[in-house]
């Protein structure tokens, strides 16, 4: 994968993203198939559950899909998530991070996101990257890489 140094999507709370706004923070980016599904409310929820341990080593996270917004605002108020959702309904951003598949559903060949988290430190530097991920017990492994990353003097 090459260096990513900036991309912009929609998010929640009306908002735009970009990554180059982050510099100064560590931040964890996690690509997931689909706003509602069970996997993916389990990974939003961990990652909820143990924001205000991201937020206490200066790291925001930011969850992405092809979702289009009003699925994403439904999807965090419901799970009442405190970070932002992004849409990548064309699949740029998708694309720049290698993250769309061929994935077999139902006896169907579809085109999706594969699972996966990327976490960049604080001058934006990607650092580590989780591929094919299993939702239960990645939110917590991610953040004890988080822990280990060393703080800017």
């Amino acid at each position: 994968m090459t260096a990513i140094t900036e991309f912009e999507l929609p998010s929640t709370g009306n908002r735009t993203f970009k990554l180059t706004d982050m510099r100064g923070k560590k931040l964890v980016v996690y690509f997931y198939p689909k706003d509602d599904t069970p996997g993916c409310t389990v990974e939003g929820s961990d990652f909820r559950d143990l924001y205000a341990g991201f937020q206490a080593h200066n790291c925001e996270i930011v969850g992405i899909s092809r979702d289009d917004m009003k699925s994403h605002e439904k999807f965090k108020t419901k799970l009442s998530l405190p970070f932002e959702l992004l849409s990548d309904a064309d699949e740029k951003v998708c694309e720049l991070f290698g993250v769309i598949k061929l994935k077999n559903m139902y006896g169907k060949e579809v085109r999706g996101i594969d699972r996966s988290t990327f976490v960049f430190d604080s001058d934006g530097k990607l650092v580590k990257e989780w591929r094919g991920v299993k939702s239960a017990g990645h939110a917590q492994e991610v953040l004890d890489t988080i822990k280990t990353l060393q703080e800017k003097i």
